[in-house]
């Protein structure tokens, strides 16, 4: 399947690079399209309707707010459409680019490695062939999720806002440990093993957080002493808060 990338931002380099094949692309930044059709081939166009013309699925990597503006271009010569846009619902997205199968996912950045989680909106049968054609291309990327698309930008503020989640705990630790003497390179490569090997084992165990934590502390043990330090510094109510954050609505600026 010719994908046509509308957007060569981050998410879209990331998917670029897990899909691993030539791409059709345009960028307003010209260079962006170009440094991302030199890693991996294909074309950098000059313009969206051109992407649309010539690919099987467009995907949308632009900004929210442009929806409308870009479906101009890319709705008359679009032969079917996939959207990242983060708050853009499935509603949406049809009356942009209506009459054309239309799909909703949001991934997330380990997608570049193929171990990203990417969230599918649950929507109506379009077209059988290219409803699973669609899905597969995607599901290569990773772990892919159907939810239904009032939880897809929930699923958002858990997966895709992740990585950045996860880099910071691991930062915090490393500086943890520089601070009792580790050397800092050191450090990181400990943490981040643990992190890797501890998300294989909840794979493996049926994603139990419980039980793997309590498998690592023992009653009255340093873990158990770690985990209540964590606790009593309000860990999980911190990323309750990043979550309500990303779902309210931005105040607007004076």
């Amino acid at each position: 399947m010719q994908v046509g990338l509308i957007g060569c931002g981050n998410m879209a380099r990331s998917l670029a690079r897990g899909w691993g094949q030539p791409v059709l692309c345009a960028d307003p930044v010209a260079e962006r399209a170009r440094d991302l059709v030199a890693e991996l081939g294909g074309e950098a166009l000059a313009s969206n309707a051109e992407v649309a013309e010539r690919a099987e699925l467009v995907v949308l990597c632009h900004k929210p707010a442009q929806l409308d503006t870009v479906a101009l271009d890319v709705a008359p010569h679009a032969k079917a459409v996939a959207s990242i846009l983060a708050a853009t619902p499935l509603p949406a997205l049809h009356a942009a680019y209506h009459g054309r199968p239309v799909y909703r996912f949001i991934p997330s950045l380990p997608v570049e490695v193929r171990q990203g989680a990417v969230v599918q909106a649950a929507g109506p049968a379009q077209d059988a062939v290219l409803d699973a054609a669609v899905s597969e291309l995607f599901a290569q990327l990773g772990t892919l999720v159907v939810l239904d698309d009032t939880l897809v930008d929930v699923a958002m503020g858990l997966m895709s806002c992740g990585p950045a989640y996860v880099a910071l705990v691991a930062e915090a630790q490393v500086d943890a440990g520089v601070r009792r003497g580790i050397p800092a390179a050191q450090g990181a490569e400990l943490v981040v093993q643990t992190l890797a090997g501890t998300a294989e084992l909840l794979r493996r165990r049926g994603y139990d957080t419980v039980a793997v934590r309590r498998e690592v502390s023992s009653p009255g043990g340093l873990t158990a002493r770690g985990v209540d330090a964590l606790e009593r510094a309000g860990l999980r109510t911190a990323f309750s808060d990043a979550l309500d954050a990303v779902l309210e609505p931005p105040r607007p600026r004076r």
